[in-house]
């Protein structure tokens, strides 16, 4: 399929909205994720799911588009100068958390601080450590000085690192935040009932008056994709995504529900413990690498709902067609076996991988352990419920993981965080000085081209050390019931609920 159809296609319309109803207030939304959200403060969270609940709760410097362009939020205008190394925003007035707080420019310095804080050791520190001070220049406006110029600065901030929290609550409550989380956000927080339901309700003093139109939103987990699917056609949520991919026919054409597709940002695939056994040996890692078909695993388990994949940049990004990226390599069990020659273990070895709970981490987990035993690697297989999985992957207690990326719409948030040393993301422990000059680098350079060159480098080195193990794109799904309307799908996958509402 051509590239230019992966990189916005959509089934449906961009948006849900009816065209002839105007938005109607109330309701309560009721939404189907895939795991439970672990921790609710955008400084401390690593999981995916938990930006879902984020994308509402909390509020960010600026936001992407439909077109991944970057657009004024908490931050209403922006400067850039001194080649790149300051930013001066203009920021909105009238905006209050959560609790009262007052939203300003000290509050902008605060949050930033606290990210920067090692002692906290926020996993946002490598996204904003190039920050070299922040000055209140009046209650509205804020500059940010930079050690050098960096790109992905923006796009950055349109994410959990841009997402502001409560001074006031952060400084009460410490970590404690991650459960009692406040924000600036259409909607506040009510309550967590773990592995059963998130509630927010509308926050009457937002900003816009325009967003939140809903009453109360209601975040459940179904880790079953079957389950969460026979929960939206039952009529007990409005919203999921996720889909099983034997579903999406059917979902075509179903009369009452509506499927949304669009190519996403993110990638899936097998983090590697690199400083541990049996994979600090580069040549088991290439071993395992080369039993595995990208192409049969992509067919067997998801069809046309996703993309094999060797590197971390799908086709929505710029950086899709650097050849060590783009280039799926082909299955070779001999060479897996002349690895396993060199490394002293002709008869293979044995590792344990770790999966979540559902029916396709099992089938993707059932794959590569049938692929592996061709050539005498034994896999066996560990289910693992997500937040215990994200603390082992943190404290490094694996040998490997499936577990992918939600991506971000600048390069450098699918790679940075991951394999510079000491990456708040970098669980494989790899370290590469090599690597993490060039990883720095690509962040100062200011083209498309002089970056791609430099991505191509880092992944010349990525593609031969194999810290992870890159196995495939998803499609973004989101299949709506018949009461929601006004959603607006993006390729990053979130679900913002700003200009949604719901038929009575």
């Amino acid at each position: 399929m051509k590239r230019a159809l992966w990189i916005f296609i959509l089934i449906g319309a961009l948006a849900a909205t009816s065209v002839t109803a105007a938005p109607q207030r109330g309701g309560t939304l009721r939404v189907g994720l895939n795991a439970d959200p672990p921790n609710l403060d955008p400084h401390q969270s690593t999981a995916a799911v938990d930006r879902q609940v984020f994308q509402n709760l909390y509020d960010k410097l600026v936001d992407i588009n439909q077109n991944l362009e970057i657009v004024p939020m908490l931050a209403t205008s922006w400067q850039i100068a001194d080649g790149g190394r300051t930013y001066t925003f203009k920021l909105r007035q009238g905006v209050v958390f959560h609790d009262g707080t007052p939203f300003n420019a000290e509050a902008v310095k605060f949050n930033f601080e606290r990210m920067l804080d090692k002692s906290f050791g926020s996993p946002r520190f490598n996204e904003v450590s190039l920050v070299t001070g922040v000055t209140v220049v009046d209650p509205y406006t804020v500059r940010i000085a930079l050690e050098k110029p960096y790109s992905p600065f923006l796009a950055v901030l349109s994410d959990r690192a841009g997402m502001m929290v409560s001074p006031a609550a952060a400084q009460k409550l410490g970590k404690g935040l991650a459960r009692e989380p406040v924000g600036t956000g259409p909607y506040k927080f009510v309550e967590k009932r773990p592995q059963e339901r998130i509630v927010l309700e509308r926050f009457d003093k937002h900003w816009d008056k325009n967003a939140g139109n809903i009453d109360r939103i209601i975040y459940r987990p179904f880790t079953d994709e079957n389950a969460r699917l026979a929960n939206l056609r039952a009529d007990e949520l409005d919203i999921i995504d996720q889909v099983g991919p034997t579903e999406i026919p059917k979902l075509r054409t179903d009369p009452v529900l509506r499927l949304l597709e669009r190519s996403g940002l993110e990638y899936q695939g097998m983090y590697i413990m690199v400083a541990g056994p049996p994979f600090n040996n580069k040549l088991l890692r290439q071993a395992l690498d080369a039993t595995i078909d990208r192409r049969t695993l992509v067919n067997v388990v998801f069809g046309e709902t996703a993309l094999p994949a060797n590197g971390p940049f799908p086709p929505a990004l710029f950086t899709y067609d650097i050849p060590a990226n783009s280039r799926i390599p082909e299955r070779n069990v001999d060479l897996a076996r002349q690895r396993l020659r060199e490394a002293g273990m002709p008869n293979g070895f044995s590792f344990t991988l770790k999966i979540t709970p559902g029916r396709v981490a099992q089938q993707i987990g059932q794959v590569i352990q049938s692929m592996a035993s061709d050539a005498g690697i034994k896999v066996n297989l560990e289910v693992v419920e997500f937040g215990a999985m994200l603390s082992q992957l943190d404290a490094h207690k694996f040998e490997a993981a499936l577990l992918g990326w939600s991506g971000r719409p600048d390069p450098d948030g699918n790679i940075y965080g991951f394999f510079v040393t000491d990456g708040g993301l970098n669980n494989s422990a790899y370290s590469n000085p090599k690597v993490d000059t060039l990883l720095d680098a690509a962040r100062i350079l200011t083209t498309r081209d002089q970056r791609k060159r430099a991505y191509a480098d880092i992944m010349t080195v990525l593609d031969d050390e194999l810290p992870y193990l890159y196995l495939y794109w998803p499609k973004q799904y989101k299949v709506l019931g018949p009461k929601l309307q006004g959603f607006v799908h993006i390729s990053d996958g979130m679900m913002r609920f700003r200009s949604t509402w719901l038929n009575p």
